[in-house]
Formats: C-alpha cells, sequence, structure tokens
C-alpha cells in the first residue's frame, strides 16, 4: 500500500490549491472573452441578449468548475493512497467530467495511521492487519461498525455489553 499524503478530514477547505484557483478564474475570463468579443465578430446574425448571458455564463462556470475538480483530485487522490497523476489525467483526457465522475465512483477510502503499530489503515478497517488494534467499535457477532453509545447492534439485535469494547472505546461513548 502507498504512504498517503498526511490531510487531515477535517481540512476540506485546503483541498482546492491556489493554482487550480487561478486555472478556474483564467479559464472563466477566457470563455467571456471568447464569447463576448471573438465568436460575435465571426457571426452575421446575433442571438438575444438573455440567451448570450445564460449560454457565456454557463460555458464559463462549466469551464472553471473542470479546473476546481481537477485541483481537488490532486489534493484528494493522494489522501487516499492512490496516485494523483493517473487520476488527474483521466480527470483531463476524458471529455465532459466523465473523469471526475469515474474518480468519485471508484475512489479508495481515507487512510489513517493505527495508533498502536503506525501502519496504515483504511478508515473503514475495524481491526489493524498488523498487530490486530481494535480501531473502531464493532458487532461482536456480525462484525459491522456500531456507535460506541450503542447498547443493541442495528443489523443483528446482539447486545453489545457482552463483547469485551476496549476501554479507550467505552470512554468515545460516555
Amino acid at each position: 500500500m502507498r504512504i498517503p499524503e498526511s490531510i487531515h478530514a477535517d481540512h476540506d477547505t485546503r483541498l482546492i490549491p491556489i493554482w487550480s484557483i487561478m486555472a478556474a478564474v483564467a479559464a472563466f475570463v477566457l470563455v467571456e472573452y471568447y464569447f463576448w468579443v471573438v465568436f460575435p465578430q465571426q457571426q452575421h446574425h446575433t442571438a438575444p441578449l438573455g440567451l448570450r448571458i445564460y449560454l457565456n455564463l454557463s460555458w464559463g462556470l462549466l469551464a472553471a468548475v473542470y479546473f476546481l475538480m481537477v485541483g481537488f483530485v490532486s489534493k484528494d487522490a493522494p489522501r487516499r493512497a492512490m496516485s494523483a497523476r493517473f487520476w488527474m489525467l483521466i480527470c483531463f483526457v476524458m471529455p465532459g467530467g466523465i473523469g471526475a465522475v469515474l474518480y468519485f465512483l471508484l475512489r479508495a477510502p481515507l487512510v489513517s495511521s493505527c495508533p498502536a503499530c503506525a501502519t496504515h489503515v483504511q478508515s473503514d478497517f475495524h481491526f489493524c492487519p498488523q498487530c490486530n488494534f481494535q480501531l473502531t467499535a464493532s458487532c461482536g457477532n456480525c462484525f459491522r461498525t456500531v456507535r460506541a453509545t450503542d447498547q443493541y447492534c442495528t443489523r443483528c439485535g446482539h447486545e453489545l455489553s457482552r463483547d469485551h469494547m476496549p476501554a479507550r472505546l467505552q470512554v468515545l461513548g460516555e
């Protein structure tokens, strides 16, 4: 497993880099320039003003969102131990935003480190694969994730107090 880049989940506002914001602004301005200055000179007749405004703004915003999405993928992929270059290339090559849709459908879970042995583990793991440290509360019967405050499993009805949940997970529930 690749070593993930350390960006915490609560820093989602930092996931769009400055270069992406600048590229989005430049793309919006260029699209507006093209539709307001270059394109009307090539036409013999003009569309109604309302339609022109709508089309200009929608195409400009679409171009800006495209660059913002590529910037987001460049920062989000390393958090998930995925190749940022590969997914940025997919986002650029696949037309119409299909690459970004594929990224969101196929992206891996967030990766964090085990508090006991510092092994990189996925956020949906209940136990560390190296040291068997219990990472999250889970049902002892069906092994699905439960909240530390639950008394019964919502999936199978198992009484969670019979499981020997670690004290640190019980303290989180209080």
